[in-house]
């Protein structure tokens, strides 16, 4: 008999070094936590991360962790992680895999820097556990999806608490049987729903129990507290329970030689699967120009049937049901040629030129589209001239990917008004050479907020023209 996924996976990872990670991986890691830092950091200031963010300091505790935005507060590492996962999925701008069926960064970045700085780790040991916790994401997802997602469990949270624990596991040198304990702790913390999308901040909440989860699960291990082994392939473990047709092979396929990890960027503040529609509407509008836009009559989008019936929400009531409406998302990039978060507000959810759009878009399922994400838009011109556009890689996407420069672009959009953008650029250099920085809390005393003093954010080549 074989020995347990939880105990192979547990030697693999509490004996990661960073010299045993190929080296895209590190740069793929440190171009996540970038993104997290940016996208975070605009977060802060969201209605949901400011909540999550003053729950974490009114409910006090030892002083161990930093929250982004946070002047200075230092709470247990577990509050930290719970405040700032939420942050960092606040303004639906974070990173997603390669099948827009869960995040990265949430749970394990503010897992990994939360357990750093309680910890004392180095920035190496930061970056060693991203891509750990990374990896441990991206396995469980392989291994039960899409039959997790289609049973109604939201991915990021269900496996992310599992990476989590991964991330801190490592940071806190969890020895191989402390590191089953964890992920069989973190099985047992594991949770989040589908039936998130709407008018509230439902989704924006599911990312922080499992970063806070996955940090306790760490420490509860590191006290001598003992999980189950069978956690993942038992006969009632976390595979059986959360997925209909599971893959136990894909648990450890490769594991040590091959780092399943495909990380994705968003150009758009909105569900990654809704990108291929919005960059559609780009191309439909550049091809028909921008004055005519308001004269459209009809508007259809072919959707694989994959996400055919998902973000179908033609008058969304708030700007948290606008980012998760495929409708709105479309005509908004119509009619003014961008979809960040300008694009998403109370105010402009209800001005009737939008709206018009928005109840006109019509959805059909393609099962001849090539991937699940792909989207054909057709759209009529007044004169009875249509358009169309295909796209099955959306900007961001690894065959589509961002440049450096608008990578920067963005973190720079969304950070500048928050820390200023000298502090901004201080923060993107220090993650560049993360593996040498002794402390990886120098990351994290330049997220404090505040400091948007020094020179004004200037015109990036991630802003999308009109």
């Amino acid at each position: 008999m074989s020995e347990p996924a939880a105990v192979t996976l547990a030697r693999h990872f509490s004996s990661l070094t960073i010299d045993r990670i190929p080296q895209k991986h590190l740069d793929d890691a440190k171009a996540l936590i970038a993104d997290w830092f940016g996208v975070a950091l605009a977060g802060s200031r969201a209605d949901s991360g400011a909540i999550a963010r003053r729950f974490a300091i009114e409910t006090g505790g030892v002083a161990e962790a930093s929250i982004v935005n946070g002047r200075g507060a230092r709470v247990p590492a577990v509050h930290a992680a719970f405040a700032n996962a939420i942050a960092s999925h606040s303004v639906e701008l974070d990173d997603v895999d390669i099948l827009a069926l869960f995040h990265f960064s949430p749970p394990v970045v503010a897992a990994a820097l939360a357990a750093a700085e309680r910890a004392g780790s180095t920035g190496a040991e930061l970056l060693t556990a991203v891509v750990a916790g990374c990896e441990a994401m991206a396995r469980l997802s392989d291994a039960t999806n899409p039959s997790l997602r289609d049973r109604g469990y939201h991915t990021t949270p269900a496996v992310g608490g599992f990476g989590a624990a991964v991330a801190a596991g490592l940071l806190f040198k969890l020895g191989e049987e402390q590191m089953v304990s964890a992920l069989g702790m973190a099985g047992a913390q594991a949770s989040g729903l589908m039936e998130m999308y709407g008018p509230s901040m439902q989704k924006r909440f599911n990312p922080g129990p499992a970063a806070r989860n996955g940090v306790t699960s760490a420490v509860m291990a590191e006290l001598g507290f003992t999980g189950a082994a069978t956690i993942l392939d038992g006969q009632r473990g976390f595979c059986r329970a959360f997925s209909d047709k599971f893959d136990p092979e894909a648990l450890t396929r490769g594991l040590g030689t091959e780092f399943p990890i495909y990380i994705e960027y968003k150009a758009y503040s909105c569900a990654r699967p809704i990108h291929n529609g919005i960059d559609c509407a780009l191309d439909i509008r550049r091809q028909m120009g921008a004055d005519r836009v308001d004269g459209i009559r009809r508007i259809t989008i072919r959707r694989h049937p994959a996400w055919a019936h998902y973000h179908q929400i033609p008058r969304p009531a708030t700007h948290h049901e606008a980012q998760v409406s495929l409708n709105y998302s479309v005509a908004v990039a119509l009619r003014e040629g961008a979809a960040l978060l300008p694009q998403y507000t109370e105010e402009k959810v209800h001005e009737p030129a939008i709206i018009r759009l928005s109840e006109m878009v019509t959805v059909v399922p393609d099962d001849s589209l090539p991937r699940g994400v792909s989207c054909l838009m057709t759209a009529e011109a007044a004169d009875g001239t249509t358009y169309s556009s295909q796209v099955d890689h959306p900007k961001g996407s690894i065959a589509n990917p961002m440049t450096p420069a608008e990578a920067a672009g963005k973190a720079h959009l969304l950070g500048d008004p928050v820390i200023g953008a000298d502090v901004m650029d201080g923060l993107l250099e220090r993650i560049r050479r993360v593996e040498t920085l002794p402390d990886a809390a120098e990351l994290m005393e330049l997220t404090q907020g505040g400091a948007t003093t020094g020179r004004a954010a200037e015109g990036t080549p991630f802003a999308r023209a009109s």
